[in-house]
């Protein structure tokens, strides 16, 4: 079955709230029946290639989902409206979550970036959601929010087993938090077209003991991963040089990399290994 792209889209009934509670109510009324839209640089094309919505909710002017906020030694606080320029132009995350300004600053281009959100970028149904392997190794977590109440999960208890996202058909992706950063530490973010993106966050690089590595990834697994237990490897004594070569064996064993239109396996692989280098050997060794 050939895939058909349609220049107008499907009929359906727009609706604009202005305040959260009002959000949360249509989503409860309306369900799997109702998209969001924010940036709608996804669900656009998505309604363009079949996917049908009775009810399309306008998240825009709900205020509570436009905010950047950052408190010192509390940490930052971003509505799930914020689009990735606001992001990209934003001092603070610049400066002490340079992780996650480096993966927004290679989303797109400044147009896309001045429509597409941090909540939309999360939910991207494609292997690449660039914002989720820097958000994962900042130890993020996502408010979630219905008429039922609020909770607040780790974002990578968000990726159910085998893809998709664990929300219920009445619940919204309100805001994202991202506690302080660990004194001293630098991030960075690789990425290779819509093949492969690769966020690492290091700190105390001094102290083995103490040293803290964290590796993310898009496109490495079915959806993005976090690999867990490299700390170990880099808690050791040995040359910087020796334990990166260490972390890289380990991580090749840890993914599974898909092959697709994009890139074979095989080549993924490659980039895992490659990147994987450039980053620790920039971070810890630069």
């Amino acid at each position: 079955m050939s895939l058909v792209f349609r220049t107008t889209l499907p009929e359906f009934e727009y609706l604009s709230p202005r305040s959260l509670d009002e959000l949360l109510a249509l989503k409860s009324r309306y369900g799997e029946g109702a998209a969001i839209l924010a940036g709608g640089t996804v669900l656009t094309t998505l309604m363009r290639t079949g996917f049908r919505y009775g009810y399309v909710i306008d998240v825009k002017k709900v205020r509570e989902l436009t905010l950047i906020e950052y408190q010192d030694g509390r940490g930052l606080s971003i509505g799930a409206a914020v689009t990735l320029r606001e992001l990209e132009r934003s001092e603070v995350i610049r400066r002490k979550y340079s992780v996650l300004w480096d993966a927004v600053r290679q989303i797109g281009d400044f147009h896309l970036r001045n429509r597409a959100t941090i909540g939309g970028n999360i939910c991207n149904p494609t292997l690449q959601a660039d914002t989720m392997p820097p958000l994962m190794v900042l130890d993020a977590r996502v408010e979630i929010s219905s008429m039922r109440g609020v909770r607040v999960v780790p974002i990578w208890e968000l990726i159910k087993k085998g893809g998709g996202f664990s929300i219920e058909s009445d619940e919204v992706i309100t805001r994202i938090y991202v506690p302080e950063p660990p004194p001293g530490s630098r991030g960075g973010y690789f990425k290779v077209w819509w093949i492969l993106g690769i966020a690492a966050l290091v700190a105390k690089i001094e102290s083995p003991r103490e040293r803290i590595v964290r590796i993310a990834y898009s496109s490495a697994a079915p959806h993005p991963v976090l690999i867990e237990g490299l700390e170990e490897i880099f808690r050791s004594e040995k040359p910087l040089k020796d334990l990166i070569s260490d972390a890289i064996k380990y991580i090749k064993s840890a993914v599974d990399p898909p092959s697709d239109a994009r890139a074979s396996r095989e080549y993924r692989m490659h980039l895992i290994e490659f990147g994987t280098a450039y980053l620790l050997r920039r971070l810890l060794m630069g």
